[in-house]
């Protein structure tokens, strides 16, 4: 009984809340235009249009040194943030194998240089005794392979030596280049094993006062971009400055991600102050094409599209394509509209007139118009005034809940 006695209540709640719901329709439809939309005057200005990508500061030249031997780190002589030269000591392994196997290869090239003395002396007299015929053919050809083999003995010998000595000798790392360390990858007392791959044990930067930025840019603005333009950014760490650079490279290799294409390319900074670090994001914008003093008009004018027929003879709504233009007017052509051409709405005589217009270059905030009956000064519309004028009577209707 009670669900029986609430239902009438609910009906007559919807029915207030629909009756205002149109009333409110039909006041804001009463409104006049200036009430209605906001405005804006088409003016003439500079414009210049950028393309944007983020990327990563990175040293130019950044050398991974690694080692070919295996063993435990004894000593560490270099950290973070230092310094160094090239050739100089930047740790040091445990060489006890190392230095072991190097004297065991010694003592084989002197155990080798006595077999080849005591083969050089046995063929000396085999040759001797050959030439009283006091022995055979055979036996001095016996003593000349010892000979040979003797001396075969001791090349070998002395390679081996020479590998160990080597090997040694990698048990101490070296800088191979002069720069700054960023990263250090090994502690004293730890292993590292180079049987399958060189392990990194050290990152040099060589030049920190020189960066690059690697970035990559879509398939869509790639051709506006040209080696050598200039290029500016900004880093999370400077929000409030911004830098310089300039395209060094376009990488021909591109990367396709779910289908969209980009190209990667390669910007080069001056860091003199070295206040750029390696692995900074970079927020890159680079001006492809500019403009000066020309007429121009906010984006939000070429986007805007009536919602509904105005009271006073405006023009009935049309639903606008990605170009700016309305479809009603593209079945008409049978055509697609030009992507360089758009539609803004103007005010005259007290109704909206819609122009159409060709448009050029943007900078995402304004667009320069190329073409069309557009001229500075006129009101275009932007878009509708949310907050809805009070009509002239000053009448309004307010529903009040209980």
């Amino acid at each position: 009984m009670k669900l029986l006695s609430t239902r009438p209540l609910l009906v007559l709640l919807a029915l207030i809340v629909a009756g205002a719901g149109g009333f409110a329709w039909r006041q804001k439809a009463a409104q006049s235009p200036e009430q209605r939309y906001k405005f804006q005057e088409a003016a003439v200005a500079d414009v210049v249009q950028n393309v944007s990508a983020n990327g990563t500061l990175s040293p130019v030249t950044l050398v991974n040194v690694g080692t070919q031997v295996s063993g435990t780190v004894k000593k560490l002589h270099v950290d973070f943030n230092d310094v160094v030269k090239a050739g100089q000591v930047l740790a040091e392994l445990d060489d006890a194998l190392y230095t072991a196997a190097a004297k065991q290869s010694e003592a084989n090239i002197a155990s080798a240089s006595a077999s080849l003395d005591l083969a050089r002396a046995s063929e000396a007299r085999i040759r001797a005794l050959f030439a009283d015929e006091y022995v055979s053919r055979q036996e001095l050809d016996q003593a000349v392979q010892a000979k040979k083999a003797a001396e075969a003995a001791l090349r070998l010998a002395r390679a081996q030596n020479d590998r160990d000595r080597a090997n040694l000798g990698y048990s101490v790392i070296r800088s191979p280049v002069s720069g700054v360390v960023v990263d250090r990858q090994i502690d004293v007392g730890q292993t590292v094993a180079a049987s399958f791959q060189t392990p990194v044990l050290f990152k040099i930067a060589q030049d920190l006062t020189r960066m690059q930025i690697y970035t990559s840019f879509a398939e869509a603005d790639i051709g506006s971009i040209r080696v050598g333009q200039a290029v500016r950014f900004n880093v999370d760490a400077f929000p409030n400055r911004s830098f310089k650079g300039a395209v060094k490279q376009i990488r021909l290799n591109p990367t396709t991600t779910q289908n969209v294409v980009t190209y990667n390319v390669v910007v080069e900074v001056e860091n003199p102050e070295q206040i750029l670090l390696p692995g900074m994001t970079a927020y890159v914008s680079i001006a492809v094409a500019e403009k000066p003093s020309v007429l121009t008009v906010p984006n939000a004018a070429l986007r805007f599209r009536p919602s509904a027929p105005a009271a006073k003879g405006e023009a009935p709504a049309r639903e606008a394509n990605g170009n700016g233009a309305a479809r009603g007017d593209e079945g008409k052509r049978g055509k697609r509209r030009d992507a360089g051409s758009g539609t803004v709405y103007v005010l005259a005589d007290g109704q909206l007139k819609p122009v159409g217009v060709s448009v050029g270059i943007t900078d995402n905030r304004l667009t320069e118009i190329a073409g069309g009956d557009l001229k500075a000064g006129d009101r275009i519309v932007v878009g509708e005034n949310l907050s809805g004028a009070a009509p002239a009577d000053g009448s309004s209707f307010r529903l009040r809940m209980f």
